[in-house]
C-alpha cells in the first residue's frame, strides 16, 4: 500500500534503546525503510525523559517502540510519557506501538504493552506488535506490521469527516483503546456510526453500553 503522493504521510518513530546499532536500532531502521518505500516521510528520535516534544505537531503518525528490560518497558520512553510534555503533544495523534521482547507474546500483551497504553487512552492506536528476537530482522514480519499501520491509517483518514461530528469522552475512549488493536478500530468506527445515526454528539460509557444492546450488536 502506498500513501497519498500529493500529501505524503509524515511519520516519526520515537524509541528507547540502550545501545546503538543493536537489534532494536535495526528494527527501527527496517520499519522506517518500509514506510519510506510506501511514500511516507519518516524521521526517528531517541526518547529522553526531559525532552521537549513540541516538534510532534509536524507529524501525522507517531510510532512508539522500546525493548523490554527485566519486565519493564524501556525507562526513557516511560519517563518521557510521565515527566515530559510528550503526552500533551501526542494528544489527537494516531499511534502505533511495538515492543522488542523475548517473553511470550501473551505475557507482553498483558504485562508490558499496558505500561505504555495507560498513557494513551485518548489516542487512536492503529496497530500494536510484539517482536520476538527472531522476528526483529525478518523483513516479512516488519512489512506486515507497517502494512497494517498504513491500512488502519487510511481507514481512519477516510472516516475522519464523519468522525469529526462525534466527540469521545475519556472513559469511553479508554474502554475502546483497551481492546486488542485488531478489533478496536472496528468497534470505534461502529460506535461513531451508531452515534451519527442516533444524533449523539458525545460518545460516553453509557452510549457504549447502549450500542452493545442495540440491534447493531456492537
Amino acid at each position: 500500500m502506498t500513501v497519498n503522493e500529493e500529501k505524503p504521510l509524515r511519520a516519526i518513530i520515537l524509541y528507547d534503546s540502550r545501545s546503538s546499532g543493536g537489534s532494536t536500532d535495526r528494527l527501527i531502521d527496517a520499519i522506517g525503510h518500509e514506510l519510506v518505500e510506501s511514500g511516507a516521510y519518516v524521521e526517528k528520535a531517541r526518547c529522553r525523559a526531559n525532552a521537549d516534544y513540541s516538534f510532534l505537531r509536524e507529524f501525522d503518525l507517531v510510532i512508539l517502540g522500546a525493548p523490554v528490560y527485566y519486565l519493564v518497558v524501556g525507562s526513557r520512553l516511560l519517563g518521557a510519557l510521565v515527566q515530559s510534555n510528550l503526552k500533551k503533544y501526542l494528544r489527537g495523534k494516531k499511534i502505533a506501538l511495538f515492543l522488542a521482547c523475548g517473553s511470550p507474546e501473551s505475557m507482553a500483551l498483558t504485562l508490558y504493552l499496558p505500561q505504555i497504553k495507560v498513557h494513551l487512552f485518548t489516542n487512536r492506536i492503529l496497530s500494536e506488535k510484539i517482536f520476538a528476537p527472531h522476528q526483529m530482522d525478518d523483513p516479512d514480519t516488519v512489512g506486515e506490521f507497517v502494512e497494517e499501520i498504513l491500512e488502519e491509517y487510511e481507514k481512519a483518514d477516510r472516516g475522519r469527516a464523519g468522525s469529526l461530528q462525534v466527540q469521545w469522552d475519556d472513559e469511553a475512549s479508554e474502554m475502546v483503546n483497551a481492546m486488542p488493536s485488531f478489533i478496536s478500530g472496528k468497534i470505534r468506527s461502529a460506535l461513531e456510526q451508531y452515534a451519527l445515526q442516533n444524533g449523539i454528539k458525545v460518545i460516553t460509557a453509557e452510549v457504549v453500553d447502549e450500542a452493545r444492546s442495540s440491534p447493531m450488536g456492537i
